[in-house]
């Protein structure tokens, strides 16, 4: 069996088949992961939705994105005038709308392998987490996204704060910090609270700021990581994690990296601008 990550899809069908076609993914045999965002800004966030579901959990491993969580946040009745930018009506507007959001927010925020010794998240882990705890907390969001109410936690769920991890958060401050490292966070200042504005490139990063996988004393240093949600980062392997966003959505590239071997081998296939509505606007947006 063949295990394949692959970065943020956002509603870029065709560009998904197509990547899968170039890695002769055997849905018999094979399996993917889809690091989160899979709908959003692109075209066919639906179909990805309903590609996704039909494959099985068997199949194809999910953790929810930012994106993803929007789309909720939709769904649910929280957000009254969508961005700009989005393109979730093919979802919002389906006759199978119901069906595809409880599969959507009945997905886990994190996911781990031990057999194959890799994790998944959308965005990235504070410092203070392990891997255990790192399941532990996702499972804390999981619960309440899979409950009667979920639809109160999108109430709750936007916000910069807390910004520092304490086991004595509780309530929607502790659900919002957890929410917040797996679908949001780049990087950190430097006494570990989660700085959240800064979206660029680590070489243009403010001075008291690291990308969250370079904080000293990581807990999760010795594991290894696959995440998206960064395409400013760039792709490739950063000690042991691996970056897979390289910005399809904006008209770039799809990426995959095959995980259950080494040498690890990654795979890109070019995304179709023309198909894509808001690639032109790349340049001038906060990605």
């Amino acid at each position: 069996m063949a295990v394949y990550a692959i970065g943020d899809v956002q509603g870029c069908f065709d560009e998904l088949l197509k990547l899968l076609d170039h890695i002769n993914f055997d849905p018999v045999v094979d399996q993917i992961w889809l690091a989160g965002d899979l709908v959003n800004r692109g075209p066919r966030s639906a179909d990805v939705l309903r590609f996704a579901m039909d494959l099985g959990s068997e199949k194809v491993k999910v953790v929810l994105g930012n994106h993803d969580l929007h789309l909720l946040a939709n769904a649910a009745g929280v957000i009254e005038h969508q961005h700009r930018m989005d393109t979730m009506d093919s979802v919002l507007r389906a006759a199978d709308k119901e069906q595809l959001v409880t599969w959507l927010r009945h997905q886990p925020l994190f996911h781990h392998d031990s057999k194959l010794g890799f994790s998944m998240v959308h965005a990235g882990l504070p410092s203070e987490w392990s891997i255990a705890e790192a399941s532990e907390r996702s499972k804390e969001v999981e619960a309440v996204l899979q409950s009667d109410n979920w639809r109160d936690f999108f109430s709750n769920m936007y916000g910069n704060k807390p910004k520092a991890w304490s086991i004595k958060l509780d309530g929607w401050d502790r659900l919002r910090f957890i929410t917040n490292c797996f679908t949001r966070l780049r990087y950190c200042y430097d006494d570990g609270r989660l700085a959240l504005k800064f979206k660029g490139a680590p070489k243009d990063k403010p001075t008291d700021q690291k990308p969250w996988f370079e904080m000293p004393n990581r807990a999760s240093k010795d594991d290894r990581i696959v995440f998206g949600h960064w395409s400013t980062l760039g792709t490739g392997q950063y000690g042991n994690v691996f970056s897979l966003d390289s910005g399809a959505v904006w008209g770039e590239k799809l990426t995959a990296v095959r995980i259950d071997i080494e040498p690890y081998q990654w795979f890109t296939i070019d995304a179709d601008p023309e198909g894509l509505p808001h690639a032109k606007n790349k340049a001038t947006v906060q990605l």
